[in-house]
């Protein structure tokens, strides 16, 4: 993706993200309406399908869980450290470790509760908004995609993206599934991971410096 692109995903996601937090601050009804109605009728889809919900788990607790995210980004890191690329490698760290310390940082901010059912079926900590799993799960897709070489065959390419949307998405519908975040504490981890990752794409160094300026 060109760097234009990609300056304007990430600003769009950046603006879209404040302004979603503004509306849940302010508690704006036709949103709270929303979240109730959907996370509603997901949950009783959990509650009368064990068999889904446990897939969900698995899925949601270990292999899009952040700390799944967070050893990929990490094995991207030593990966690009030993091949000599220490500025891309520094890129990828930064952006995993923003996501966690944005997404606690916004928990305790927003302080947002999470859903409260008579009949859970999975249990989460801190504040909901916005969801540690969607920030995570975007941010370090976004940047290992960005990793891809230009040489990589295309079928491989589509592979990766592919993957990588399944992976995002996925995990923010089992959040809402599992009946642990409302659906825009998903929507705003997905704007805030894009934000964050495009932010360390564009972030000025020997790899985005013009020729004429690095000499």
């Amino acid at each position: 993706m060109r760097s234009g692109r990609v300056w304007q995903v990430g600003i769009g996601c950046a603006v879209l993200a404040a302004l979603l937090t503004l509306l849940v601050a302010a508690r704006w009804q036709p949103l709270l309406r929303l979240d109730a109605l959907v996370a509603r009728d997901l949950h009783a889809s959990a509650v009368t399908s064990p068999g889904t919900t446990q897939l969900m788990r698995v899925l949601s607790d270990w292999v899009w869980d952040p700390w799944t995210m967070r050893l990929l980004a990490a094995a991207a890191c030593v990966w690009l450290w030993r091949g000599g690329d220490r500025e891309r490698a520094v890129r990828v760290a930064a952006v995993a470790v923003a996501a966690a310390v944005v997404s606690q940082g916004m928990k305790a901010v927003v302080g947002r509760d999470r859903p409260l059912w008579p009949d859970p079926v999975d249990a989460a900590h801190f504040a909901a908004f916005p969801s540690g799993h969607a920030m995570t799960a975007a941010a370090v897709c976004g940047m290992l995609l960005w990793l891809l070489p230009p040489s990589a065959p295309k079928a491989w390419a589509r592979g990766a993206w592919v993957l990588a949307a399944v992976s995002v998405l996925g995990v923010g519908f089992t959040r809402v599934y599992l009946g642990v975040h409302w659906p825009s504490d998903v929507l705003a981890g997905w704007l805030l991971g894009v934000a964050l990752a495009a932010a360390a794409i564009l972030w000025p160094g020997r790899r985005n410096r013009p020729k004429a300026a690095a000499r």
